[in-house]
């Protein structure tokens, strides 16, 4: 399978996934293996939503490869202001970079936005739609801490509008793992998602729960997510399951002592911290893991305009 841009997990086999994380070891173990080979390219970053860990690592991450980033900055400063649609702002912005990072509130944009552009695309997270480069540094480190077949994962939280759960269920079903999703009724996982999980792949394992305590002793990784406040259409229904789900010390007491706790961050509630000290805490790692994979990603891209099983 070969791909100019990179939109969603479902685009990737084990094999491409596996081509990034080797390449995200290398680079991680060495990042100045690659320090000059993008000298020159400019990335266009282009966040229509507020971002921290997403736009800095790639930020970061280009600059490490040699090259420098432009940003649109803020919606307010823009012309999208002025009324100007995606498709223009896009193709605009590809007459200016060798790449573009593109985040945004509605699910599918950056689906439409790739159909502009010739350049490289990375989708940076579509509303409650996919967040693909979040899911290949979340899978690099679970490789690292866990290994990713004989794999028993659960996913907890907000699984309705969590764009990183979805990315990340479909990647997982490219892998020997079983996979339990933790939530509210009100927050299951998308029907739609559920389906795809078991048309779309073969073998999917996926079982869904309302509570953790019966499943947490079992698995070898808990990956805990926010209650997404800004994606309710109503506060009521936010504040129903507002920190209902959490993790602390006491939680824990009958977890397996090598379990690893993961978060895309930011955190709200959902782990205390207590936990930050223990062995079980990945999730500042998992942040850290972002450059060298996105590194990996984005050499791959912009030096063959794909990647490539």
């Amino acid at each position: 399978m070969r791909h100019d841009h990179l939109i969603t997990t479902k685009q990737l086999s084990r094999a491409d996934i596996e081509a990034v994380l080797d390449r995200a070891a290398e680079l991680d173990a060495d990042p100045s293996a690659a320090a000059d080979r993008h000298a020159g390219r400019l990335l266009g970053l282009l966040f229509f939503e507020p971002s921290t860990r997403t736009k800095m690592s790639f930020e970061t991450a280009m600059k490490r490869l040699g090259g420098d980033v432009v940003d649109m900055g803020s919606v307010e400063s823009s012309s999208v202001t002025k009324g100007e649609t995606l498709a223009d702002t896009v193709r605009v912005i590809e007459g200016y970079t060798d790449g573009i990072v593109l985040r945004h509130p509605k699910q599918g944009a950056a689906t439409m936005a790739s159909e502009f552009v010739d350049v490289p695309l990375l989708n940076a997270g579509d509303g409650a739609g996919h967040h693909p480069t979040q899911t290949l540094l979340d899978l690099y480190t679970i490789r690292e801490t866990t290994g990713l077949d004989d794999l028993t994962i659960g996913i907890m939280g907000d699984l309705k509008y969590g764009r990183t759960v979805h990315s990340l269920a479909h990647a997982l079903t490219n892998f020997d793992a079983s996979q339990h999703f933790i939530s509210p009724e009100s927050l299951n996982l998308p029907r739609e998602v559920v389906y795809d999980l078991h048309q779309g792949q073969t073998g999917a394992r996926i079982r869904e729960h309302e509570h953790i305590d019966d499943i947490l002793p079992s698995l070898d990784v808990l990956y805990v997510t926010r209650i997404q406040r800004e994606r309710f259409p109503d506060e009521n229904e936010y504040q129903q399951v507002a920190g209902e789900y959490q993790i602390d010390a006491e939680t824990l007491e009958v977890a397996d002592e090598e379990l690893t706790i993961m978060h895309p961050l930011p955190r709200v509630d959902e782990i205390a911290p207590e936990i930050d000290e223990t062995d079980h805490a990945a999730y500042f790692e998992q942040a850290h893991n972002g450059v060298p994979v996105r590194m990996a990603l984005l050499d791959m891209l912009l030096e063959g305009g794909e990647i490539d099983e």
